[in-house]
C-alpha cells in the first residue's frame, strides 16, 4: 500500500494549495490549512487566491506567502505538493502548472488527469454517510493525505480589534442572489431595536456595489478592504446578516451570529463553532418575520449574559 502523500514528502517542502475564491469558502479553508501546519510544522504552504480575497489569510501564521493566480507565480514556488481545493478548470489548469511530483484534488473534479492523488468523497474519509459542512469537506482532504484525524478547528482570521468604546453589531443585509436576501426593511426594523432594546450600535456593511442607502440612520461601511472588515468583526458583540462570507468571517472570531437561510443548506453553511441561530426558510425568505430575528438577537444575547 502506497504511503499517503505527505509522508512521501521532504523536510521543509512546498505545498501550493489553490483556493481562487469565493469569501466564505477561502474563510472555510483555514481549518485545514491549521491541521496540515500543525501535522507537519516543517512545510511551507502556499495559497493561491485571488487578490481580492488575499486580505483572508493575511496575518495567518499557517501560510508562509500568498499568491495571484498565474504562471509564473505558481512555478516560482516549486512546490512537491500542489491541493487544488477550488475545483474548477483554471484551478486545474495552475495545478498542472505547477509541476509539482503530487497533485491532489477531489476525484469528482472534472479534468482528471490532471491528478495523481485523487480525493474520494469527504462521507468516504469520515466514515460517516450524511450531508458534511464545507469545514469538514475541505478538512478531509488533509485526511486522506496523512493528516491524522482529529477534530476540526474554528476558522482562523488574525486581526486586531477596532477600538470602539461603545459596544456595537455588524449587519449585513446583503447576498450573492436576491433568493438569499432578506428586506431591507426589517433588517432596518432589526437595527432600530439593536441600538433602542439591545444598547448595541449597529454598524451596517456592504460591498463595493452594494447600495445601503435605506441605513442612512445607522452607521454604514461600504466597500471596505477586508482587513478593515475583519478589524470590525474581531471586536463585534454580534453578528446578524444573510447566508453569506461575512457570516463565516464573524464566526471565525468567535461571535455570536444570527444568519438568514433561504434556497441553500444550513447544514453545508452553518457558522462554524461559534454560538449562532440559523433562520431557515426554504419556502422564501419573505416568510421570515422581524420579531423572528429579534427572538434570535435576544436569545443569543440573553445566553451570554
Amino acid at each position: 500500500m502506497t504511503p499517503p502523500a505527505l509522508e512521501q514528502l521532504s523536510r521543509g517542502a512546498r505545498v501550493l494549495v489553490v483556493r481562487l475564491r469565493s469569501l466564505g469558502d477561502c474563510v472555510l479553508t483555514t481549518p485545514a490549512l491549521h491541521l496540515l501546519k500543525q501535522h507537519r510544522p516543517d512545510l511551507e504552504i502556499g495559497v493561491v487566491v485571488e487578490d481580492r480575497f488575499s486580505q483572508v489569510y493575511e496575518g495567518n501564521p499557517d501560510i508562509a506567502e500568498t499568491m495571484p493566480p498565474s504562471k509564473r507565480q505558481v512555478l516560482r514556488f516549486r512546490a512537491e505538493l500542489t491541493l487544488n481545493l477550488h475545483g474548477g478548470a483554471r484551478s486545474a489548469a495552475l495545478t498542472a502548472l505547477s509541476l509539482a511530483r503530487w497533485r491532489a484534488g477531489f476525484a469528482h473534479f472534472r479534468q482528471g488527469w490532471v491528478y495523481n492523488v485523487r480525493i474520494p468523497r469527504a462521507q468516504e474519509i469520515l466514515g460517516e454517510e450524511r450531508t458534511v459542512h464545507t469545514a469538514e469537506h475541505l478538512a478531509s482532504a488533509m485526511f486522506y493525505l496523512g493528516v491524522p484525524r482529529t477534530e476540526i478547528p474554528r476558522a482562523r482570521l488574525f486581526a486586531e480589534a477596532s477600538g470602539r468604546n461603545q459596544p456595537y453589531a455588524l449587519v449585513h443585509p446583503m447576498a450573492s442572489a436576491a433568493a438569499k436576501t432578506w428586506p431591507a426593511e426589517r433588517f432596518l426594523a432589526v437595527c432600530r431595536h439593536l441600538k433602542e432594546a439591545s444598547g448595541l450600535a449597529p454598524v451596517v456593511i456592504g460591498g463595493t456595489g452594494d447600495d445601503l442607502s435605506a441605513f442612512d440612520g445607522f452607521e454604514t461601511l461600504r466597500g471596505a478592504p477586508l482587513s478593515e472588515v475583519k478589524a470590525l468583526m474581531a471586536g463585534a458583540s454580534l453578528f446578524v446578516g444573510n447566508d453569506s462570507g461575512p457570516a463565516h468571517m464573524a464566526a471565525a472570531f468567535g461571535v455570536p451570529v444570527v444568519v438568514l437561510y433561504g434556497p441553500e443548506s444550513p447544514v453545508i453553511w452553518a457558522p462554524w463553532r461559534t454560538e449562532n441561530v440559523k433562520i431557515e426558510a426554504p419556502q422564501g425568505l419573505e416568510a421570515v418575520t422581524v420579531e423572528t430575528v429579534i427572538e434570535a438577537v435576544e436569545g443569543l444575547r440573553g445566553a451570554r449574559r
